[in-house]
C-alpha cells in the first residue's frame, strides 16, 4: 500500500532575488512500512519535500498524496509525527510534559496521556526520565525525547529531518541502532533526511538520491541489506556497494550543473 505518492512535483519559491526552484519533476512512491532516506547536497530540496508531505509547504506543480489524501487532510487526520533537526523541547516543561504536549492539544484525557507518555518513554529507552528537564539530558537523550513526542499520538508516519546531524559519531551510531529497533517494533513508515552516506545506507530500505537545486531525484536505491543490521554490517561488501552507488548518484547529480 502506498503511503506517499508524488507525481511531477514542483515547488518554486518567489524571493526578492527572483524565483528559487526547490523541487522539479519529483516522482516518488513510499510504501507502508518502508524506511526511506533522502540524501543530497545542502539546498537540494530534501527538507522541502518532507515539508510538502507535512503540509508545511505548498507545491506549485504536480501532485502529492499522503495516505491517499492531500497533505492537508493527512495533517488534520494526524497521520504523521515530525522530528526536527533540533530537539525543540520546551525548557520549562519536564520531558514528560514535552511528550504530553501534543496529547494535551488533541484533548486526550489525563489517564491516557500518562499511559502514552510511559509507553513512548519506554520505546525510546528513557523510562525514569519523565520528571527531568531538557537541560538535564545529553543531546542524544533530548533527541530521543523529541522522537517520543512525535510517537506519542501513534501516527503511522514519522518524518525525520536530519535528527542526528548535530551529534558526535559515537552517539549517532548508538541512536541509529536504536532507531532501527524502534522502527522494527512500531512498523512505522519513516521518511528520513540525512547528509551522511553511511547513515542513509545503514538505516534505509530505500535511498532517494537528490541533485543540487532544482531538487530532482537522480537515483532510487532499493537496499539489498537484511532487516537485522548490526553496526558491523557497514564493513561488508554489500554495504560498501550500496554506499558506492549513492556516492555515484550524488556525483551524477552534480554533473547536471
Amino acid at each position: 500500500m502506498s503511503v506517499v505518492t508524488a507525481n511531477g512535483l514542483d515547488l518554486t519559491f518567489q524571493t526578492n532575488d527572483g524565483p528559487v526552484h526547490a523541487l522539479k519533476g519529483v516522482d516518488l512512491t513510499i510504501e507502508k512500512g518502508e524506511f526511506v532516506s533522502f540524501i543530497g547536497p545542502s539546498g537540494c530540496g530534501k527538507t522541502t519535500f518532507l515539508r510538502v508531505m507535512a503540509d508545511l509547504e505548498q507545491p506549485t506543480g504536480g501532485s502529492i498524496t499522503v495516505n491517499g489524501v492531500s497533505p492537508q487532510e493527512a495533517r488534520l487526520a494526524r497521520a504523521y509525527g515530525y522530528v526536527f533537526q533540533a530537539a525543540g523541547l520546551y525548557p520549562w516543561r519536564t520531558i514528560g510534559g514535552n511528550i504530553r504536549l501534543p496529547l494535551e492539544i488533541m484533548g486526550y484525557d489525563k489517564a491516557e496521556q500518562a499511559e502514552r507518555v510511559a509507553k513512548t518513554l519506554d520505546l525510546v529507552d528513557l523510562s525514569g526520565f519523565e520528571k527531568k528537564f531538557p537541560w538535564q539530558l545529553s543531546g542524544g537523550m533530548q533527541q530521543r525525547a523529541s522522537i517520543a513526542r512525535a510517537l506519542a499520538f501513534d501516527a503511522d508516519i514519522l518524518l525525520m529531518d536530519e535528527p542526528f546531524g548535530a551529534l558526535d559519531e559515537i552517539v549517532r551510531d548508538h541512536l541509529n541502532e536504536q532507531l532501527l529497533q524502534l522502527w522494527a517494533r512500531t512498523e512505522k513508515t519513516i521518511a528520513f533526511v540525512t547528509h551522511s552516506i553511511p547513515e542513509a545506507v545503514y538505516l534505509s530500505t530505500k535511498i532517494v538520491v537528490m541533485s543540487p537545486r532544482p531538487g530532482r531525484i537522480t537515483d532510487v536505491i532499493e537496499s539489498p541489506l537484511p532487516k537485522e543490521r548490526p553496526l558491523e554490517i557497514r564493513d561488508t561488501p554489500e554495504f560498501l556497494a550500496v554506499a558506492h552507488r549513492v556516492r555515484e548518484g550524488l556525483r551524477a547529480g552534480h554533473s547536471y550543473d
